[in-house]
């Protein structure tokens, strides 16, 4: 990433407005838990990695409310966590950050507030240098599976600034060109908040890759006439059935690349797979304001008093996906055997 996407600073979390890019740049500061909240659910930070560290960073902060307000310390945290787990339903690192948290959280208990509010921070600061760690094994796993000369198309944005450092699908595009590859990239513009033409091709084009927005609608012609050699994307949710919950349109787009035969395959954290979740139905899925399609690109775009219905993810079926990689490595296939092997060796 050409730059940070979190910071912690001066006893706060500093985060890029991904909502205001790629127009301005500009970074706020969450100094309390309704700001982080709020950061997280406007989709200022976005992202289920990036979600999951700032979240990590939010219990901090409700720490440090709790110390400066005089308030007692675990009721006070523990309300900070339940504010953060009600901002985003879909992206499981949120509740595996908080998850962690907490049980830092609870077994501080009978040391000072001050003591036990460093204590979650370097947790916190361990989970942000973990992240990075785990983007750059996913680049150098994935980076494999691509040729000396590849042209990725790709939807959503699962770079840098879904992530602490690196991102998960675009690291596999970084990966690549660090080792000498030569990557071009198709990016689905990403309707309804356009977090392909706004962010991965901002992210992209800063870091000197070779980047084409499309839209949506304009996927099958490119795999069809741009010879697209595979399809990576991120993901939100991962069941334990290989079942993929990601940005809407990424079902579509799977579908459309089996049809042209191309390799597609997504690219995320082991933190992302939920293996309470036995197949992708059982994953629950964020709808979000109908304002979000009816009134894009800035002016209204349907009828006043029409209905909408606005998904913010849709669910691909593990036939479709090609291999799922992570920081233990690539999966093809037989999944829930691969991931309880993976977990099991954590």
């Amino acid at each position: 990433m050409p730059v940070p996407t979190i910071l912690w600073e001066d006893n706060a979390l500093r985060l890029i407005d991904q909502t205001r890019l790629p127009e301005e740049y500009i970074q706020i500061d969450c100094k309390d838990i309704p700001t982080v909240a709020e950061a997280i659910k406007s989709l200022r930070v976005r992202g289920a990695p990036a979600i999951g560290v700032a979240a990590a960073y939010g219990v901090v902060i409700a720490a440090q409310e709790a110390i400066t307000a005089n308030h007692d310390f675990d009721t006070h945290v523990k309300e900070g966590i339940k504010i953060l787990s009600q901002t985003r339903p879909t992206a499981v690192n949120l509740f595996w950050a908080l998850d962690i948290m907490e049980a830092v959280c609870n077994s501080t208990m009978g040391q000072s507030p001050e003591d036990r509010r460093e204590v979650l921070l370097a947790k916190a600061h361990e989970i942000f240098e973990e992240d990075k760690r785990v983007c750059r094994q996913i680049g150098k796993n994935g980076a494999e599976l691509l040729g000396p000369k590849t042209t990725v198309l790709t939807h959503c944005n699962a770079g840098g600034l879904a992530t602490a450092d690196y991102g998960t699908a675009l690291a596999v595009v970084y990966a690549a060109v660090e080792t000498g590859k030569s990557v071009a990239v198709y990016a689905d513009e990403t309707r309804p908040l356009l977090q392909g033409s706004r962010l991965t091709a901002w992210e992209l084009h800063q870091s000197g890759v070779d980047v084409t927005v499309i839209c949506d609608n304009m996927a099958a012609t490119v795999l069809r006439k741009k010879n697209i050699d595979c399809v990576v994307v991120g993901s939100d949710r991962i069941a334990a059935n290989g079942d993929v919950a990601n940005k809407i349109g990424t079902y579509g787009l799977a579908i459309l690349a089996r049809e042209h035969k191309v390799p597609f395959y997504v690219a995320a954290p082991l933190s992302t797979i939920d293996m309470n979740l036995s197949h992708g139905d059982a994953i629950p899925i964020e709808e979000r304001n109908p304002d979000e399609v009816s009134h894009g690109m800035g002016r209204q775009t349907a009828p006043k008093g029409v209905k909408v219905y606005n998904p913010a993810f849709d669910v691909t079926p593990n036939h479709l996906v090609s291999a799922i990689i992570t920081e233990k490595g690539v999966a093809k296939g037989h999944y829930e055997e691969t991931f309880k092997t993976w977990f099991a060796d954590q």
